[in-house]
């Protein structure tokens, strides 16, 4: 399988997109393997980057805390 070491971890792929990201199964049965990647690969990329913003929300906060003591 394109993008996959095991059956497995696709089934797990599947199960996250459907369940946290709103994918239906049909949309992702439906889609080209090459496809697929492009579209995990993206949703990765973004989930990334959101967890560093949220890091560097989280960092500005506690420094403007310390300001006001």
């Amino acid at each position: 399988m394109f993008g996959y070491d095991s059956m497995m971890n696709m089934y797990k792929t599947f199960f996250s997109l459907v369940q946290h990201h709103k994918y239906s199964l049909t949309e992702l049965e439906n889609m080209i393997p090459w496809e697929r990647f492009v579209y995990v690969d993206m949703l990765n990329k973004y989930i990334r980057e959101e967890e560093e913003r949220l890091r560097d929300l989280a960092a500005t906060k506690r420094a403007e805390s310390v300001k006001r003591r």
